[in-house]
């Protein structure tokens, strides 16, 4: 377990993190919120270990992350992370913010397909 220290300060930046969300996570969030998609309670800026994730089902063990350019120089980070989650037995999506923005409906299909529902 994290030092409370630590813990605090991963809980203040997910807060922060809720504060400025951007254009695609609120649009995604607009969608996931209040049990929208197949009544599944959906987390944003959910802290998981050292890690703050997107959104986040816990029952469903299911991660969502948007990423953005700056993921394209920091892809061995995010594999590293990616690891990390699946070996707490979650499953991780991640979309390109473009797609969340561009076509929220092929995206939300995209996770009801995971979530083993039907579209």
């Amino acid at each position: 377990m994290p030092p409370i220290q630590t813990k605090n300060k991963t809980y203040a930046n997910a807060r922060q993190l809720r504060r400025d969300q951007t254009l695609a996570e609120t649009k995604l969030w607009l969608a996931l919120r209040s049990h929208q998609l197949e009544n599944i309670h959906f987390r944003r800026q959910h802290p998981i270990g050292p890690y703050i994730v997107d959104f986040c089902a816990p029952q469903a063990k299911l991660i969502i992350e948007l990423d953005g350019s700056q993921h394209l120089e920091q892809q061995e980070y995010d594999a590293e992370r990616t690891r990390f989650l699946e070996s707490r037995g979650y499953r991780v999506l991640r979309f390109w913010n473009n797609e969340v923005t561009g076509n929220l409906d092929g995206v939300i299909i995209m996770i009801l397909e995971v979530l083993g529902a039907k579209p």
